[in-house]
Order: C-alpha cells, then structure tokens, then sequence
C-alpha cells in the first residue's frame, strides 16, 4: 500500500557490526555488492539528510556510526564505548558492557551481582496454566502455528525471493496422516480450517510427524492463507502475551475443488 518503495542492501550486501544473543559484538562483512540503485539504510538517511540541509550531523560510513554507538551508550547498562573495529577484529568479538577500552568486555553477565538494589536474584515460583481455548465438539483440533525454514520472521523480508518460494511456495496446514484419512483428506488438498475467530484455506500436507490432535500452519503468507485470521489474542495474565501459539480449530475438505495433484 505504499506510495514509494526504496530497494534496500539486505544483510549480506552491507558491512557493520552485529551484537549475537551472548552479547558478542562481532564484524559483520560483506558477501556480495548489492544491485545497481540499491543503497543501505545508512545511505539512504544520509541522502535525506542533505536534502535536507543536515548533512553535516550524519555519516554513511558503518565505522563511524559505530563511533557514534560507542559514545551515545556511554555509562549505559548496555555500553559499547570500550569496544572498536580494531578490537572486534583482534579479539574476535568483544562483549558488552565495555566501559573503556582497558575493559576486557563482560562475558557473563551478574557473575558478581544481579542487577537489583542487593544484588540479589529475584526467584518466582511458575504455576502451569492451559491454554485460554481448548478443543472441543465444534472446533475438535489443537491449531498452533510457527515458521518454516526458507523463511525469516513473518516472511516480509523474504516472500519475495523466488529461491526462497520454491522450497514453499504457498500456504499449507500440516495434519496427522491418520487423522487426514478419518476426514477424507488426501495430500495436496484445498481444506478450510476455521476457529472461532475466521477462516483460513490452505493446502493438505499429511505427515506422521505430528500429533493427531493437533494441526499446524506457517503464518508467512497472508490473504486467505493468513494463520493469524485464526488465532487467540488472549493476554497472559502477567506477560500480557497474546496467545498466538494454541487455539481450538477445526479442518474440513475444502469441496469447492477437487485434488489438483
């Protein structure tokens, strides 16, 4: 729905840094020149800055902008003014917090203390609750949805790339196969899967790898494929999480059409 669409470096195409789940920052090069036209997030702000007349206060170079990182998240919890390009590469990565760059990085975090006003951990005993919406006579199955390899987070980075598609280039809902003879679903079929919230129609992949209540889609696609016209927004009562992963569903034959394999 957007007027103007900016080509954009994708990771692979653009040089910088990047801090990994153990608080690791590492050198992130680049593999391969993005095509003609296409520019970094970097260069693209760069661009507007002087367009508008303040160029001067911004940088496309990932070196500097990491110089500036290092300065804005001075004296910070997460603080990355100790840490460098020559450092990173001498060291092979170096973990924040790092204060100054005599600091050898925090490999482990609250090894001494954590962080609250004694330094002590805070333990909360954790009571098992079900899901908000369970099967029953209407809506018989247990939907839960997730990701599929060729894929990354919702898909809105990756639905485009046709290498990516091939592996899956369309919609599915994978079901036990034993519970797809019981309903006279082979492989390949056009089925509806509905909750109380809507209706989804996708195609039948039939696996044993699966239990026979319960039923999953990949929720990368959208339009009458879309996952989420199915799911529970329920809040967790302390997260206030909502409840994407499980809801009471139900799968049936799509008889509008017949098997196209």
């Amino acid at each position: 729905m957007a007027d103007v669409v900016l080509p954009i470096a994708q990771w692979a195409e653009e040089e910088g840094t990047m801090t990994n789940l153990e608080g690791r920052v590492l050198r992130r090069r680049r593999a391969i020149e993005p095509p003609a036209g296409v520019k970094t997030d970097a260069q693209i702000l760069k661009i507007l800055a002087d367009r508008l007349g303040k160029g001067a206060h911004f940088t496309d170079k990932p070196e500097e902008i990491f110089s500036e990182l290092r300065k804005a998240s001075a004296g910070g919890v997460a603080d990355y003014s100790g840490i460098s390009y020559d450092r990173v590469e001498a060291e092979d990565g170096v973990f924040w917090p790092c204060p100054n760059d005599e600091h050898a990085g925090t490999p482990r975090l609250f090894l001494d203390r954590f962080g609250t006003p004694d330094g002590r951990a805070r333990f909360h005993p954790i009571r098992h609750r079900g899901p908000a919406e369970v099967p029953d006579d209407t809506y018989p199955m247990y939907l839960t949805t997730g990701r599929v390899m060729a894929q990354y987070q919702s898909g809105a980075q990756t639905r485009r790339v046709r290498s990516l598609n091939t592996t899956s280039p369309e919609p599915f809902v994978e079901i036990h196969s034993s519970q797809a003879a019981r309903l006279g679903i082979v492989e390949g079929d056009m089925v509806r899967v509905s909750s109380r919230r809507g209706m989804a129609r996708v195609r039948a992949r039939l696996t044993k790898a699966i239990r026979r209540d319960t039923i999953f889609i990949p929720f990368h696609w959208s339009g009458e494929g879309c996952a989420n016209l199915l799911t529970n927004p329920a809040l967790d009562p302390i997260s206030k999480m909502p409840e994407y992963k499980v809801c009471a569903a139900r799968i049936d034959k799509d008889r509008g059409e017949c098997n196209e394999n």
